[in-house]
This record gives C-alpha cells, sequence and structure tokens, in this order.
C-alpha cells in the first residue's frame, strides 16, 4: 500500500493536475450534522468529496482525496498555515442537517438475509439492520431505517422501479442458518446479476 507521498508523486508523474495557490479556491464546504456524526463535503468545481473531521485537518489525506475524487491537487502548504487554513475553512462551512445530504451515489447492499416469519437482515458496509417485511417494501421506512442504522441514504427510485428491484432481492434472499450440506452448494455472485435501476 503506497503512502499518501507516494500516492501523490505517482499520480501528479501519470499527468494528474496540480494546482497552485491561486487556482485552488473550493467552491463552498458544507457540515452535515447528525445521527452522531459529522461529515464535510468539500465542493470544487462540480465534484464533492466526502471528508472526516480528521481527515480534513490532515494534509496528505486532504490532498489524496482531492486528488483521488475530482482529479486535482491542492498546493502543498506549510504545516501551520494548513491548518489555520482549514480551521477558517470549516468556521465558514454551510451547515445542514444530515438527512439533506445527497444520497450515496453507489449504494449497494451486500445481502439479504431471510429469518422467516417476515423478518429480514440488509447487510451493507458491515452492517446488519432489522427490517419486517412491511418496512422493507415500503421505500420511506427502507431509506429513513438505513439512514438511521447504517448511516447511508440509498437513492430515491420510481415506486415501480423500487418495487422491481425489492421483490427481485426478496426472490434471491439468502436463507439464515443453512444446514451443513446447503454451505457446501457453490455460491453464486446474486450482485452481478442486481438489475441496473436508477443507476445502482
Amino acid at each position: 500500500m503506497p503512502t499518501d507521498s507516494q500516492f501523490i508523486f505517482d499520480s501528479i508523474r501519470q499527468g494528474s493536475v496540480a494546482l497552485v495557490e491561486d487556482e485552488f479556491v473550493i467552491d463552498r464546504l458544507v457540515k452535515y450534522v447528525g445521527n452522531g456524526r459529522i461529515r464535510w463535503h468539500v465542493e470544487f468545481r462540480g465534484h464533492r468529496v466526502e471528508f472526516t473531521t480528521g481527515q480534513l485537518k490532515t494534509q496528505p489525506t486532504f490532498r489524496r482525496k482531492m486528488l483521488e475524487h475530482a482529479g486535482v491537487l491542492p498546493p502543498q502548504r506549510v504545516g501551520t498555515t494548513y491548518r489555520r487554513w482549514a480551521l477558517d475553512l470549516r468556521k465558514n462551512a454551510v451547515e445542514l442537517p444530515w438527512r439533506d445530504r445527497p444520497v450515496d451515489p453507489d449504494f449497494a447492499i451486500d445481502r439479504l438475509v431471510s429469518l422467516g416469519g417476515e423478518r429480514w437482515i440488509v447487510e451493507c458496509q458491515g452492517k446488519a439492520i432489522k427490517f419486517t417485511t412491511t418496512k422493507l417494501r415500503r421505500q420511506t421506512s427502507f431509506r429513513k431505517r438505513m439512514l438511521a442504522k447504517a448511516k447511508v441514504l440509498p437513492p430515491q427510485l420510481e415506486p415501480a422501479a423500487y418495487r422491481k428491484w425489492m421483490d427481485w432481492l426478496i426472490q434471491n434472499a439468502t436463507e439464515a442458518a443453512p444446514e451443513a450440506g446447503d454451505a457446501l452448494m457453490t455460491e453464486k455472485s446474486w450482485l452481478d446479476d442486481l438489475p441496473e435501476l436508477a443507476g445502482w
């Protein structure tokens, strides 16, 4: 795994754009607050890059993430200069509630597990979120619960598209606690067949 410095150096050699002080002016910083945590979105030339507070305070991480997601390398600032710049940036951030933040464009669940008796578990980003069939089939309840429990906000789908997607998930759900013989069956990667609905 390359260090931040190696990553930045290699990316510059491959032709990424390195900016100087007067070229790097971000459009705005948005502070999303709620659900017990804070996320910062740096908006720059049509790109939106998400940071934790710690990532925003650390210059190598800030530069690396901007390079990865926006394709530009911010100028290198002296330690104290960067800390002062990042502090001023955070002081002037636009503050919005967590629920108003943009949806997660790459949202995908790992799998849906049936517990039997109208009970389900959605596994997403290492978290297991419990649902009843009713809450799973109602898009508003699904999005609200995913945001509250997994801190991710699924995109809004057209009602018909959501029903089709959810029916497909339920049809291909994994049964909880399979028998020993079933565990040896060849696993099918059902995520590969996931219908491409609304960019999912």
